[in-house]
């Protein structure tokens, strides 16, 4: 059992032939390759929208960190005295 050589592939032809006649041939190749080439586009297209989604994700990601740094920032500076009587004041009000 190997590999199908020539003479079996012309005798596959013929059987195609006989079955679907000369005129349907083309039909059903060109079928076939409209097939092929829609199967190519969808799969390009969804991997095409998995890269902007995770691009996507990646910048979503940097901007929730950027948010956090700012955070951070404004934690870690020292508050001036004058600033924290303003907050007493209206706190106790």
């Amino acid at each position: 059992m190997g590999s199908i050589g020539t003479t079996e592939i012309i005798i596959i032809v013929l059987i195609l032939l006989l079955l679907f006649g000369g005129k349907k041939i083309p039909e059903l190749m060109r079928g076939l390759g409209s097939g092929v080439k829609e199967f190519k586009k969808a799969t390009t297209a969804e991997e095409e929208a998995e890269q902007q989604r995770s691009y996507d994700r990646q910048l979503d990601n940097r901007r929730y960190d950027d948010r956090r740094l700012d955070e951070r920032r404004v934690d870690d500076r020292p508050a001036d005295d004058t600033l924290r009587e303003e907050e007493r004041r209206r706190e106790a009000r």
